[in-house]
């Protein structure tokens, strides 16, 4: 899976393991930025993710609440 902004993914450990977060910015070839439902804006490993198939169509860096809008649309919240 291609780790792009707007890829729909798990994250695999920590306390948010087992929830959904969006990729919002890629910050290098390790890290990206994500945001859930549940979880604030964060810089997080790469390794820490499952990517998903699905791609929400969302611009670089776009606001918390248009993820949210996007992650209940698609019934992941």
């Amino acid at each position: 899976m291609i780790i792009e902004v707007g890829r729909v993914c798990r994250k695999t450990t920590g306390k948010d393991a087992g929830k959904y977060c969006v990729i919002v910015e890629k910050i290098d070839d390790n890290y990206v930025m994500t945001e859930g439902i549940a979880q604030k804006r964060k810089k997080t490993s790469i390794l820490h993710l499952e990517p998903l198939p699905k791609v929400l169509e969302i611009k670089k860096g776009a606001s918390t609440d248009e993820v949210k809008k996007k992650l209940e649309e698609e019934n992941l919240a």
